[in-house]
């Protein structure tokens, strides 16, 4: 899988999450360290466009990042801090863009958090709410 890896700050926490993923077989797009508005919308416009699978956004809590993603047509980010609602949000919001806060999450939370992300698996079940979803576009 192909994943954009976007944040405004460069700290050791993005470059785990860059080895991370590299070391669980995909392919990491790292985008040019920028503003958190920037850097996060470049980013769901490249899961949007398909040039990439999904996308890990960092700002320094997270918030501005998944809100900036979350403006993109067909975009599902979520702010995630641990592991279970990462899992979540995968299973139940099919959620194609990470948002990662960059003040709490550490090295071995975000390995965590990225294991759960890419293990969980979208439930049809949820079919319905992703309608709902997509009709607000």
């Amino acid at each position: 899988m192909n994943i954009a890896l976007a944040t405004d700050e460069d700290r050791a926490v993005v470059e785990t999450i860059a080895a991370h993923l590299r070391a669980r077989g995909h392919s990491v797009v790292r985008l040019p360290t920028a503003p958190w508005a920037n850097v996060a919308s470049q980013a769901a416009q490249a899961v949007a466009r398909g040039d990439v699978d999904q996308a890990v956004v960092c700002c320094w809590t997270g918030t501005g990042a998944c809100i900036a993603a979350n403006k993109i047509a067909g975009i599902r980010a979520a702010l995630c801090t641990d592991a279970a609602t990462a899992a979540g949000a995968r299973a139940w919001n099919d959620a194609n863009v990470l948002a990662l806060s960059l003040r709490l999450v550490s090295e071995p939370v975000a390995a965590e958090i990225l294991d759960a992300w890419l293990d969980a698996t979208y439930k049809e079940s949820e079919n319905e709410n992703l309608d709902v979803i997509r009709s607000l576009e």
